[in-house]
């Protein structure tokens, strides 16, 4: 490994703050996951060894605090968990979200991480009610772990057939003759001008080889356009899934796609 890219972020919170930092965490953890069409996945929560070893930084008291935020809060989000004695790290506690894909392997993602070492470190201090200086606690989040090695299984998860508002490509314009490609251009144009990422195939091939080639590039809508659309101002869509929508106004396919880009709903 070269490198990787982590969202990381690092929250400093009073003692009576951290609960429903962690509740707020997991929840923009869920909500990423779910959005990006994860719905099965579980927490693990990692805990010390009561000290007994000597290797954990941080007081008795932070690790108790700590840990009894990441179990309320696993509780009020509703998530599974299980315990994992002895396997946090010597900074602190944390919630791993463990995700399970396509095809049923687990995946570590999201983390929810305590750190009483940084703030000592750094000398933190912020003044409290009781007019005296104190030590912040500090909740590390991310919620992809490496974002490289989230694309990665989300590329496996869908085997390349992304949701629409995923797809690289969301829509192709196919003519079938050179006759038609000043009106496909035109088509191509209207869905950039809509935000749609789409492109063109103008190439002086049979539309069969055209549609095929779209199809094992899996792109989400392939539109059609002969010398009957041409005339209507319509378009023949096909989605990648073989199914033929039928002739429709151009404005009916542009309403119907950017309704499931914005509401991120499957086109199958």
């Amino acid at each position: 490994v070269r490198g990787f890219t982590q969202d990381d972020a690092h929250i400093f919170c009073t003692p009576d703050q951290i609960e429903a930092e962690v509740v707020n965490c997991l929840e923009f953890a869920i909500d990423t996951l779910k959005t990006f069409g994860f719905t099965e996945y579980h927490a693990e929560v990692s805990t010390w060894d009561g000290g007994a070893s000597g290797k954990y930084d941080g007081t008795p008291e932070q690790w108790e605090l700590a840990e009894k935020s990441l179990r309320n809060a696993i509780e009020k989000v509703g998530l599974k968990a299980d315990v994992m004695p002895d396997e946090a790290a010597f900074y602190g506690p944390k919630i791993d979200m463990k995700l399970v894909d396509a095809i049923g392997r687990r995946w570590q993602l999201s983390t929810v991480q305590f750190d009483f070492t940084l703030p000592r470190r750094f000398g933190l201090e912020y003044i409290a009610e009781d007019g005296k200086a104190h030590q912040p606690l500090m909740v590390h989040r991310a919620l992809y772990g490496s974002i490289e090695r989230f694309f990665g299984i989300l590329v496996e998860h869908y085997a390349g057939a992304f949701p629409v508002w995923l797809a690289p490509v969301q829509a192709i314009v196919l003519p079938i003759t050179d006759r038609q490609t000043e009106y496909g251009r035109s088509v191509h144009q209207q869905l950039v001008d809509a935000g749609l990422r789409a492109t063109i195939d103008d190439r002086g091939e049979k539309v069969n080889l055209k549609i095929r080639e779209a199809q094992l590039q899996k792109i989400p809508y392939m539109l059609v356009v002969g010398d009957r659309e041409a005339q209507n101002t319509t378009v023949s869509v096909r989605n990648r899934r073989y199914a033929d929508m039928g002739v429709r106004p151009l404005a009916e396919f542009l309403t119907m796609i950017q309704e499931q880009v914005h509401s991120k709903i499957p086109i199958e």
